[in-house]
């Protein structure tokens, strides 16, 4: 079976980049550390869900968003795959992401990657930001998170970062 891709400005990519549901490439480790009450925030279709979360996403159904997040008591993780890139301003969402843990919360993001052109917000007017590994991690350590740890880039062209509170 051959691999499909892609060309965007001179680049090849693999065609799986434009499926959606880019999440699906990181359930299998999310998984492993995101257990009990927790939010996936920005998940699009519900079948594409984290497991057992309870969805946040803007639209038409969901008075709550990324920067208004459900009331209730600290949960155990926060979820979010490619969503961070879309709000007005990450660092606020993040504190409000952050302050929604419990001690010892997990926060796990999946983010796209400024290796893929197309994500670039002056290619994608749909992303507000250029999010990259380093950047986070120095975010998070400024927030006093725990556990850090910060992937490499993926097939998906993106990079995943876990943390605990």
């Amino acid at each position: 079976m051959p691999i499909n891709s892609f060309v965007y400005e001179g680049v090849t990519y693999p065609e799986l980049q434009k499926e959606g549901f880019a999440s699906q490439y990181i359930f299998p480790f999310a998984a492993k550390v995101c257990k009990g009450v927790g939010f996936d925030i920005g998940y699009s279709e519900e079948k594409w869900k984290f497991p057992g979360a309870i969805g946040v996403d803007q639209n038409e159904n969901n008075k709550y968003d990324a920067d208004n997040l459900p009331p209730g008591d600290p949960v155990d993780y926060v979820f979010s795959s490619h969503c961070l890139e879309h709000v007005s301003n990450w660092v606020n969402t993040l504190d409000h992401w952050i302050s929604r843990l419990k001690d010892g919360g997990v926060l796990f993001l999946y983010l796209p990657d400024k290796s893929q052109k197309y994500w670039l917000p002056w290619n994608n007017k749909k992303h507000n930001h250029v999010l990259d590994p380093k950047l986070i991690k120095e975010y998070l350590e400024h927030k006093k998170m725990k556990n850090i740890f910060v992937s490499g880039v993926d097939f998906n062209s993106s990079f995943s970062v876990m943390a605990e509170k």
